[in-house]
């Protein structure tokens, strides 16, 4: 939005568009938002409409980054872990996972099935805290590291 229309937004702004018509991939059919900002040029405020392909669009440079990443991961994989990722596929949790099309984006773009966790947000909250309910199983799994 800065860089296209030099209007400066706050980072709750940035966060309600995202969720509100942001996509990895293409909507079907387009949707608009109105958004407020200040005008990087007047430095008054300003308001205008963006469309969801602008963002996915402006988008585009982070996910790319965020692919890049998985891909990187995946290299690294040992290949008894990289067989069970292959039939089972990835799940994703975080807010991140919620940007439409996300998944399809990186099941697309790895050739391995992605899927949203059930509940994104509190599942990493979650699986820590069931880490620590079961510390001692937990830490037999884990590699010794050498000091």
């Amino acid at each position: 939005i800065r860089k296209k229309y030099n209007l400066l937004i706050g980072e709750q702004t940035a966060e309600e568009i995202k969720i509100g018509i942001g996509s990895a991939l293409p909507l079907e059919e387009e949707r608009t938002m109105e958004i407020k900002g200040r005008d990087q040029v007047t430095g008054l405020p300003k308001i205008m409409h963006v469309t969801s392909s602008e963002v996915t669009e402006a988008m585009q440079e982070p996910l790319q980054a965020v692919v890049s990443t998985v891909r990187a991961t995946l290299e690294k994989t040992p290949p008894e872990l990289a067989a069970d990722i292959i039939d089972r596929g990835m799940v994703m949790a975080g807010g991140g996972s919620q940007l439409r099309h996300i998944a399809q984006l990186l099941t697309q773009e790895t050739g391995v099935p992605c899927y949203v966790a059930e509940n994104p947000i509190a599942c990493v909250a979650l699986g820590a805290g069931r880490a620590l309910e079961n510390y001692e199983i937990m830490r037999r799994s884990l590699p010794v590291v050498p000091s």
